[in-house]
């Protein structure tokens, strides 16, 4: 068999590729160990990218409403980040002015309750000073190695005061580390969102310099409707995590328990995880409630609940799962997956990962139906 130039090429590129996945389940440990340094040095511009592509959801919209004509065509991508950020602080800044003056009242009522709290407490104190002498004769009957328990305790501080000093330098660095890496990564996402049409042609350059004009077309295929369902489900995400909180004000206003637009904002912010992130938001309030008054605290986790259920298998999936172009039932069946598999960044990240593969895999699907002939009765029913 005569074999050309590129197909011997093919070959030892397969040939290579299957060395060195040999070589790498061989040595997992270094490989692992070089992934996390890269991505320690590619964090910044990974958080960047997050954070662009987030921010470019509104900029977008906003960008799209403003003013065109020569004029403002150098004004309109800064001012429409500018708005952006402004959108964004704005949000977050409302959000701290309703849940402060909430927090602030519930620590009050906890403060004022601590009198009698204490006046409880020397009560049952007093109670206890009956049972006092059987308590010394207890003592007096049992014998302890007092010293040896003093040089326990005291090697135990030690040990523990070591472990503080160490972990508390370890944290004081990974809060740096974490704050940089943000800031720089903050100013990265600034560049991209400014240039990034240009940045999207150098992608196409570069794809269609190493592949073939085939491969880079369904590449730039993959990569516009994958683009398109993040932005989908990151919109459909704010929507139900909007929803859901107006409906804990409403019904929590309707049934006159205290604290219902604190509550409600603390769920709407929490629910922006999916489907587990609202109950973040259940046990904050129900402890807030409680402080107030324990029984509607009960009626709360009820309320919250009987809610839950509705959002999570009426709401969320209708909300998000069209958003995404992806089934309801393949909704739930990505967040259970996710969480199992990477947590809460799981439950984010694979509902829109879905979507994109069964956007592709119905593609797929309905190519093969279409190039084999088979009539559409048959599988329609």
């Amino acid at each position: 068999m005569d074999w050309n130039r590129d197909q011997i090429k093919q070959r030892l590129l397969v040939v290579c590729g299957g060395v060195a996945f040999f070589c790498a389940l061989q040595n997992l440990p270094a490989v692992a160990q070089a992934v996390r340094w890269v991505l320690g040095v590619l964090s910044p511009f990974l958080v960047g990218g997050a954070v662009a592509f987030v921010l470019n959801v509104p900029m977008r919209a906003i960008e799209a409403r403003l003013p065109g004509g020569r004029r403002w065509h150098p004004l309109r991508r800064p001012l429409a980040l500018i708005l952006t950020l402004a959108a964004v602080v704005g949000v977050v800044t409302l959000a701290v002015c309703v849940v402060s003056p909430g927090v602030g009242d519930a620590v009050r009522s906890i403060t004022g309750q601590l009198p009698a709290a204490f006046q409880r407490m020397q009560e049952q104190l007093a109670e206890l000073e009956a049972w006092l002498p059987q308590l010394e004769t207890l003592a007096a009957d049992l014998e302890f190695d007092w010293k040896a328990l003093a040089e326990k305790a005291a090697a135990l501080v030690r040990d523990w005061g070591g472990g503080l000093v160490s972990s508390g330098g370890v944290l004081i660095g990974g809060v740096v580390s974490g704050v940089s890496t943000f800031v720089i990564g903050l100013i990265f996402s600034f560049y991209v969102l400014l240039q990034k049409e240009r940045l999207a042609r150098q992608g196409r350059q570069v794809l269609y310099a190493l592949l073939s004009e085939s491969w880079a077309d369904r590449t730039l295929e993959v990569l516009r409707l994958s683009g398109r369902t993040f932005s989908s489900f990151l919109s459909g995400q704010c929507v139900e995590a909007v929803i859901l909180g107006t409906l804990f004000v409403l019904t929590m206003t309707l049934f006159r328990m205290p604290y219902a637009l604190l509550v409600g904002v603390l769920i709407a912010l929490t629910a922006l995880i999916p489907v587990v992130g609202a109950f973040i938001g259940c046990v904050v309030g129900a402890l807030l409630i409680a402080v107030t008054n324990p029984l509607q605290a009960l009626g709360f986790v009820v309320l919250f609940l009987a809610l839950q259920q509705i959002e999570g298998n009426l709401i969320y999936p209708h909300v998000v799962g069209s958003s995404v172009g992806l089934p309801s039932i393949w909704v739930l069946a990505a967040v259970t997956l996710g969480g199992k598999l990477m947590g809460v960044a799981g439950m984010l990240f694979f509902i829109p990962l879905c979507s994109v593969l069964y956007a592709l895999f119905r593609g797929f699907v309905y190519a093969r139906l279409k190039a084999r002939g088979v009539p559409a009765r048959k599988w329609r029913g």
